[in-house]
């Protein structure tokens, strides 16, 4: 049986656990709703821009003028898997379930003869992927998003990524990530980046005029390739506000169950440190009045 000294000092040191996991809630919370806002702001115009490009290029699919950002390379044989996670931990499981469907694409992609090239952005994404895929990992991203994800950031990520498409690293790109949806619920998203697909988000009748004819200025083609580069950074930029709020919602709510079960724990401990210091205090009085009677 424990000491009172070893239950004195246990119930100090997880009430200065309760305080640190409590504070950590406090700023998650405060720091979620602006990610929040900004997540939710972003995703009305990366929904109408994917939904604008496809409608400009149904007519360019197939042919020999297509930008290769929409055509591809004409093979899928490498894919580039850019990972998102957070440069921090204590977020739940927030980087589990990223790392967990991340590696289940590369698995499906090596099964099928694929090459797989990983390029991560953040440092727990980054740390995962050298334990078990150094040999894949092309480039590690971190600190992004730590005073706020910036459009510049996501833009140099795609610019990175776009020049090695360019120079022919790879095929086909893809992004996972935790779309937010609540702060205790968080959907992991793979979303095709290079060649350009189809929007995710089914279109409504307001968005387009059924049998409406178009005509351009400049051409289909310059329109297409200078907006398909420009979609890459909006799509990592967006998944990168997503995972900011799912981040901070996922911490959020791993620091109150974290606070919760530290009361529980104190509880617990108090009540075995009363109960053993009443024994201790009986078997003390008990000794004095058996002296006692002995004299």
């Amino acid at each position: 049986m424990a000491s009172l000294k070893d239950l004195r000092n246990r119930i100090r040191s997880v009430q200065s656990t309760r305080k640190i996991t409590s504070a950590m809630k406090v700023v998650a919370a405060s720091r979620l709703k602006k990610a929040q806002d900004a997540a939710e702001a972003s995703r009305p115009y990366a929904v109408r821009m994917e939904r604008m490009l496809a409608s400009l290029a149904q007519s360019m699919v197939g042919l020999p003028t297509a930008p290769a950002l929409l055509s591809g390379t004409g093979k899928s044989d490498t894919h580039l898997v850019i990972i998102a996670t957070s440069d921090r931990g204590l977020a739940g499981g927030f980087n589990a379930v990223i790392l967990r469907e991340a590696r289940r694409q590369i698995r499906q992609l090596q099964a099928e003869g694929k090459t797989v090239k990983i390029i991560t952005v953040g440092r727990k994404g980054r740390d995962a992927v050298k334990r078990e895929y150094p040999k894949l990992l092309i480039d590690s991203i971190t600190d992004v998003g730590r005073k706020g994800v910036h459009f510049s950031e996501a833009k140099s990520i795609s610019e990175a990524v776009l020049a090695r498409f360019a120079a022919g690293e790879f095929d086909v790109a893809s992004i996972i990530f935790a779309k937010f949806k609540s702060a205790i619920s968080q959907i992991v998203t793979v979303q095709q980046l290079i060649p350009f697909g189809a929007p995710t988000v089914a279109a409504t009748p307001a968005d387009d005029v059924a049998g409406a004819i178009y005509e351009f200025e400049p051409s289909e083609e310059d329109i297409l390739s200078e907006l398909l580069p420009n979609n890459v950074g909006v799509q990592i930029f967006t998944a990168l506000l997503e995972n900011a709020a799912s981040e901070h919602g996922s911490r959020m709510t791993a620091m109150d169950n974290a606070t919760r079960n530290a009361g529980d724990m104190i509880k617990g401990l108090t009540l075995v440190y009363n109960r053993t210091r009443q024994a201790t205090i009986t078997k003390e009085l008990i000794e004095i009045i058996s002296g006692a009677e002995a004299l």
